[in-house]
């Protein structure tokens, strides 16, 4: 079972850069699709971006242009966000699917298909 631990969140101000990390417990690369979600206050979770096992990427239409999700190593999985705005205020989490399941026809890359998540890390972007 892997472990996930997500970091890098802070408070910037709006127009600034974050690099979120998430630091998980094997070998990912090609072995898990990896995603970034995030949830604000009242809301529900939602994605940000996710990497498929053949590095393949999507983002959600609303940081399309300012986040980019990468493997920086065979076990870590950064999420680069410049010009943050202040919608971008949320806790951060990052999460996992076993290639079994996320190369099947069932696959969908919701939330509730990841069977593994980080305990979150919080951004905070001031206006």
């Amino acid at each position: 079972q892997v472990q996930l631990v997500e970091s890098g969140g802070g408070s910037v101000q709006a127009g600034g850069s974050l690099r979120l990390s998430c630091v998980a417990s094997e070998w990912t690369t090609s072995r898990y699709c990896m995603g970034w979600f995030r949830q604000a206050p009242g809301k529900e979770r939602e994605g940000v971006a996710s990497i498929d096992t053949d590095g393949s990427t999507t983002y959600a239409d609303s940081v399309k242009g300012r986040f980019t999700i990468s493997q920086a190593n065979v076990n870590t999985l950064d999420l680069r966000m410049n010009s943050l705005k202040s919608e971008d205020t949320a806790m951060y989490y990052c999460a996992a699917a076993a290639k079994s399941y996320c190369s099947s026809d069932s696959w969908r890359g919701a939330a509730d298909d990841y069977n593994y998540w980080g305990q979150g890390t919080q951004v905070t972007v001031s206006s």
